[in-house]
């Protein structure tokens, strides 16, 4: 008994000292393989990622539209059931570093020359547990809680990204109606141009071409229109897989939805494009503090982490194996007697295995293992230049779209007063039709490009919220 005592005693110091002579190689954070600063980025203020969605996003529909998405996209769903998946393997691999123990029951009878012998017993036992002196165990459970730390990390990225569609969406649905809405107006106007020359045709005073000419220009902008309805449609059609949930047969300002208790919720109106309201002045930083602030960058680099740990568990497989296989209980040769008269009886059987041969097994896998290890830092280094260049588009977007709509605003005007001019004076006879299609078409054109330079503004607010890393506030309640 005192031997035995001795002998677990020392296995418990084996144990302690497990995982002291780990091989997983030290990780440190690559350096970020793209410029220390950004250009255009001169604002001040709270960035994105201290910016909760419902502070940024300050249109009624919007955010009712957001909550609707939040509880019913199917992207989002898996990917929180992706994080309970890798909390799960992640549970698995840690219970692999602590021991076994399992109770038993045996009952053995075999033929002994003329008699029958019986043998019973009745205890707990360890099976096969493994001493983890040079790290192997360890370095799969890190690279396990790694990779659950990547899960969480995308379900981040999921999210933001699914926060920045959405608005996105309402946002070109909102500038499809104005575009609709510009377009009418154009079409009743060219209606009025054509009933004014058909009246000037039958008295005489103008040519059957400028009859079909006005009539070419007013077919024009309703076809301009069915394409404009067939985009709206499509974009709600988008906007609804989105949300994961069906809108109901009311057009989308004034249709109702179910809200988190299902209870009917009328979506307000939508603000113009004008009214958004989006913050396009948010500070971009340093390209370093994107490593703190964007998702998937983190899950790239958990992904590098979980990657190095299996080189670690690769090297691992090299040196020798300890296994313990013990019991503890009471046996006896009667079963009326086990748990009277029954003997304490114990068993110990460590097991070492060493790999001799092969035939290049465990140096391949780690060879594979280094490999991934370095596309796992192709990859990490990728998302961090990715998303330097998101960054820098979208103050790019921020700097100069301002400067395009007021100029393309500034246009639009001048045609308007072009096109009353001209219209003017061919009423009096001061100017031909010509003049009067010319400035119509152009005065479209203008007012078209106005509006899509300032859905792009507004959509490019958007995407500066969604690359700094804004839709996910850490320590926010979940949506």
């Amino acid at each position: 008994m005192r031997r035995a005592w001795w002998t677990l005693a020392s296995l418990a110091a084996l144990a302690t000292l497990a995982g002291c002579g780990a091989l997983q190689p030290a990780y440190e954070r690559p350096a970020a393989p793209v410029a220390t600063t950004f250009d255009f980025d001169g604002a001040n203020g709270p960035v994105a990622s201290e910016i909760d969605w419902p502070q940024f996003f300050t249109d009624a529909r919007l955010a009712r539209l957001l909550q609707l998405a939040l509880l019913n996209n199917r992207d989002l769903r898996v990917a929180v059931l992706n994080i309970e998946q890798a909390r799960a393997q992640f549970q698995i691999r840690r219970a692999d570093q602590l021991p076994t123990l399992i109770a038993g029951a045996t009952a053995t009878r075999q033929p002994a020359g003329e008699r029958t012998s019986s043998a019973y017993s009745v205890g707990v036992a360890v099976t096969g547990y493994e001493l983890d002196l040079f790290g192997r165990v360890r370095s799969l459970s890190d690279a396990a809680l790694a990779s659950y730390f990547a899960t969480a990390e995308a379900r981040k990225a999921v999210q933001i990204s699914l926060i920045a569609n959405v608005a996105a969406a309402h946002v070109a649905i909102v500038a499809v109606d104005e575009q609709i809405e510009l377009t009418r107006r154009t079409i009743a106007t060219r209606e009025d141009s054509l009933l004014l020359t058909k009246l000037k045709f039958d008295n005489g005073a103008t040519s059957e071409l400028d009859v079909q000419q006005a009539l070419s220009l007013l077919e024009g902008a309703k076809a301009t229109l069915a394409q404009l309805q067939r985009q709206r449609a499509q974009d709600q059609n988008g906007l609804v897989l989105l949300l994961g949930t069906p809108l109901p047969a009311q057009s989308l300002a004034q249709s109702t939805a179910r809200s988190m208790a299902q209870a009917p919720v009328e979506l307000p109106p939508a603000l113009p494009l004008a009214g958004q309201q989006l913050a396009a002045d948010l500070p971009a930083g340093l390209p370093s503090e994107l490593l703190a602030r964007r998702p998937d960058v983190r899950q790239a680099e958990q992904s590098l982490m979980a990657s190095n740990a299996n080189v670690g568990a690769a090297r691992a497989a090299f040196f020798p194996r300890i296994a313990l296989t013990g019991s503890a209980g009471i046996a006896s040769n009667s079963l009326s007697n086990l748990f009277k008269g029954g003997s304490f009886a114990w068993s110990f059987a460590p097991s070492v295995s060493l790999p001799i041969f092969d035939a290049g097994r465990n140096q391949a896998n780690l060879d594979a293992a280094q490999v991934g290890r370095d596309i796992a830092l192709a990859q990490y280094e990728k998302s961090i230049q990715s998303a330097f260049r998101e960054v820098a588009d979208a103050l790019a977007g921020r700097t100069t779209l301002g400067v395009q709509l007021r100029a393309q605003q500034a246009q639009a005007t001048a045609l308007a007063q072009t096109f009353k001019l001209a219209d003017l004076r061919y009423r009096n006879g001061a100017a031909s039709y010509l003049d009067v299609l010319d400035a119509q078409r152009s005065l479209f054109a203008a007012q078209q490009a106005a509006l899509q330079v300032q859905a792009l503004q507004a959509q490019n607010a958007v995407s500066l919220y969604k690359v700094l890393g804004g839709g996910w506030k850490d320590g926010a309640p979940a949506q």
